[in-house]
């Protein structure tokens, strides 16, 4: 099953890359396992993907513990700072820092667990006060220097969550203001460091790709509905 929704996946992506003019190999596909079990990751690694998100750290740990080190996995859901000790070793990625202070208690613990982790700055691009992430796109940009800055962290770029709307102009228009958040850090800390433009999800990722999303997240087109 996981395969044929691979395929479908893909097809997907690489029509919306052409209508937009793109390279569909400079996309990536995060598969996104919340709330589905063990038995579902084993399927899909079998199936080719090595690039998985999880929004929780707890639940990661008990899913990806045994396996963590063979594939890529994200955590996509807020960090919180008392969870940061869980990430080195469990976690390549967090796509969520919204904050300078949480960043740093990210750091801190990757130091002292001899390892680095790639971090996206994530921004509300919808400022509804449910989302998680930076609502200041100056904050944003100069909190990025000095994250950028802490030993243990690479800033890689920028993730957003688009509107829960059917209004496909709205959605576009989110993910436009983040495409030109993402250019103005690319410029602020260089284009070789800032690579990663993480934005769109099951229903939305074609939209995302024609405004430049270089990292799609999705979960329910891949693995069902979930639990």
């Amino acid at each position: 099953m996981i395969e044929e929704q691979l395929r479908a996946i893909r097809e997907r992506i690489t029509a919306s890359a052409s209508r937009a003019g793109r390279d569909p190999d400079g996309i990536r596909l995060l598969a996104v396992t919340k709330t589905q079990p063990r038995s579902v990751v084993d399927e899909a690694r079998r199936a080719g993907i090595t690039i998985f998100g999880e929004n929780r750290v707890q639940e990661a740990a008990a899913k990806y513990g045994d396996i963590a080190g063979s594939v890529e996995l994200h955590l996509i859901g807020h960090l919180q700072r008392n969870k940061a000790r869980m990430v080195p070793g469990l976690f390549s990625w967090v796509d969520s820092i919204d904050s300078l202070a949480t960043a740093q208690a990210l750091s801190r613990r990757c130091e002292a667990g001899g390892c680095g982790c790639a971090v996206l700055l994530q921004y509300n691009s919808t400022g509804e006060a449910s989302k998680s992430g930076y609502q200041e796109e100056s904050i944003l940009l100069e909190e990025a220097e000095r994250i950028a800055g802490l030993a243990a962290l690479r800033v890689r770029g920028v993730m957003t969550i688009g509107p829960f709307v059917s209004d496909a102009a709205k959605i576009a228009s989110a993910f436009a203001r983040t495409r030109a958040l993402y250019e103005r850090l690319q410029k602020q800390l260089g284009e070789a460091r800032i690579d990663t433009l993480s934005m769109g999800m099951t229903d939305d990722f074609e939209i995302a790709i024609a405004e430049g999303s270089t990292e799609i997240r999705v979960g329910s087109a891949l693995f069902g509905a979930r639990a």
